[in-house]
Order: C-alpha cells, then sequence, then structure tokens
C-alpha cells in the first residue's frame, strides 16, 4: 500500500508539470488568494499556553512565471520577527489527478532574504533553479466547501531535526484562518517535535 502512494504522488507530481497554470482554475486562484497576507497565531496562544504566538507571513513572487503560481514564506516569534525561523517557497499547481499541490523549497543562506514579504526587491536575485525542493514534502489539497485541506503523503518528508526520521504537515485553509499542524517523528513513530495537541491557528489580518 505504501509504495502505491509513491508512484501515485510520483505521477502526480510529473502531471503537475506539464502544463502552464491555467488562469481559469478557480480553485487554484482561489487557494492563493487565501494563502497570501499576513497571519498570526497570537489569539489561540492567549488562549492556550501551549502554544507561541506566531507570525506567518506569504507573498506572490515571479507572477510572471508560466508553470505555476510561487510563494515567497516566513514564520517567526512575535518577539523576533527579525530572525525567522523558518523560510521557504511554495509552489502551487494542479496535479495530474486534479488535487492541488504545494511543492516545498528551501533557500541557501536565507536569513540575507529576512523582511522579503515587505520589501520584495530583496529577492531580486532569487531564482526558481537556484532553490532546493524538499522532495517527499509536497502537500497535496482538495477543496472542502469552502475550505482547502490537504497533507504530505504517509512518511515520506524526511527530517533529522531534533532526531526525527521524518515529518508531517496538515493543513486546513480558509478565507480567515490557516490551521497548520506540524510534527516531526523518529524511527519507531515516536513524536520529537512539534505541537502535540492539535495544529497552530493563525488568524489572517484583514485588510
Amino acid at each position: 500500500m505504501k509504495y502505491l502512494s509513491v508512484v501515485l504522488l510520483a505521477l502526480m507530481l510529473l502531471q503537475g508539470c506539464k502544463g502552464g497554470t491555467d488562469l481559469n482554475d478557480q480553485d487554484l486562484l482561489e487557494l492563493k488568494a487565501m494563502m497570501v497576507g499576513s497571519f498570526s497565531s497570537a489569539e489561540q496562544a492567549a488562549r492556550d499556553t501551549n502554544y507561541f504566538d506566531i507570525r506567518l507571513e506569504m507573498v506572490e513572487i515571479w507572477p510572471e512565471e508560466p508553470e505555476a503560481d510561487w510563494l515567497y514564506v516566513e514564520q517567526a516569534a512575535a518577539w523576533s520577527l527579525e530572525q525567522p525561523y523558518r523560510q521557504r517557497v511554495y509552489r502551487l499547481s494542479r496535479s495530474g489527478s486534479g488535487e492541488l499541490l504545494s511543492a516545498v523549497y528551501t533557500l541557501a543562506s536565507p536569513l540575507r532574504f529576512a523582511g522579503a514579504y515587505r520589501d520584495l526587491a530583496l529577492l531580486e536575485n532569487l531564482t526558481p533553479d537556484s532553490l532546493t525542493e524538499r522532495e517527499g514534502c509536497a502537500i497535496l489539497l482538495q477543496r472542502k466547501g469552502e475550505v482547502f485541506v490537504g497533507s504530505t503523503i504517509e512518511d515520506r518528508c524526511k527530517s533529522s531535526l531534533r532526531g526525527a526520521s521524518y515529518a508531517t504537515s496538515e493543513v486546513k485553509i480558509s478565507r480567515a484562518e490557516l490551521q497548520s499542524w506540524d510534527r516531526g517523528f523518529n524511527a519507531t513513530g515516536e513524536q520529537v517535535w512539534g505541537a502535540e495537541l492539535g495544529p497552530y491557528i493563525f488568524k489572517k489580518f484583514i485588510q
């Protein structure tokens, strides 16, 4: 069963890269609109000390790229906004099986781009071919009414952070909030990092 899941994921990744972004793909356009913006988990942190006040920023980059939509992403603790602990680039596209696909990329020396969500000029020397894809870490999403839900596949997203063997990500995205549950597990399936009780709930700042 696990082998079948891997094969299906590989096929979706290959098929999802074939064509350009369909400007009439309403689901893809809505997903991007929901993800772009400023988010905060301050409300959750205020009512539950198991969670920290984290800020999440996502902005669109490379709008001229024909094959997908690209987002630059920063996550930082509210008390250390100038030192984000996670910086990524997401590539949004439609998979061949009809699901929406958010591939995850890392950046070399990422702190030199800190604050780029406020000043895109900081990214002027960043190009898609300079990114490194986190293989197996793509999130497959489906529309469920007014929200999009998705996750990584089984244990395919390898991670060595804090003794982990692999990581998982589960997301639920709506117009008003983004729920994200990232966890790391060791080789025996024991959780070694990440929230234990449930996802982080990021409220979107509505302009």
